[in-house]
């Protein structure tokens, strides 16, 4: 965040914990954009999300979670997610693996779900109570805006937008590992080659 000191981080990590106990999506900034952030539990909350975005309900949500425990009580984390998970998490990694049993069934599409644990103290902090179902905050196929002022402009009906400074960065990248190989679902900042690097160690 710009310039806060630990007392006002901790506020704005109070104030975001409740609007999301609350059912409420809230602006966030992640490590790599500004997002969308809803308690990934709350169907309700998820369903305001898309609507905000215009974005087709068909389409998946990313789940950013507080630490690797958390991703492995809702994907699978085989031997390849596991690697890079240790590689490049905390970090602008998306990995894409099988739902557990116990995820919810409305995470994800089909079968898997897409995980990211962001490296981000704030982001960590808020999703320190549950994974959090994290979108990035634009609408859907635009651009993001790169600071908290710009997503309020285009989300004006939000009630919470935490301030963390400019996020000018990429998306991250999106990784399936539910393949004989690991597949790129969308480019960012980690390449396939060194995906495979980490991978094929």
């Amino acid at each position: 965040m710009p310039a806060v000191n630990a007392e006002e981080r901790a506020a704005a990590v109070a104030a975001a914990f409740d609007a999301l106990r609350a059912g409420d999506p809230v602006g966030v900034p992640t490590d790599t954009v500004y997002g969308l952030a809803a308690d990934a539990a709350d169907t309700d909350a998820i369903e305001q999300l898309f609507e905000l975005k215009q974005r087709p309900a068909d389409r998946s949500i990313a789940v950013l979670v507080a630490d690797v425990a958390a991703a492995a009580s809702l994907v699978d984390l085989n031997e390849p997610a596991r690697r890079l998970a240790e590689h490049f998490w905390p970090g602008p990694l998306t990995i894409v693996a099988a739902s557990t049993p116990t995820a919810p069934a409305h995470l994800g599409t089909g079968s898997t779900i897409g995980v990211r644990l962001p490296g981000d103290d704030v982001m960590q902090a808020i999703a320190g109570p549950g994974p959090l179902a994290v979108t990035s905050a634009n609408l859907h196929g635009g651009p993001t805006p790169s600071t908290a002022h710009g997503v309020a402009e285009l989300f004006p009906t939000l009630n919470l937008i935490v301030d963390g400074g400019p996020r000018p960065g990429a998306s991250s990248t999106v990784v399936d590992v539910t393949r004989a190989s690991p597949v790129v679902l969308r480019e960012g900042p980690i390449s396939l080659d060194e995906i495979l690097a980490v991978v094929r160690v």
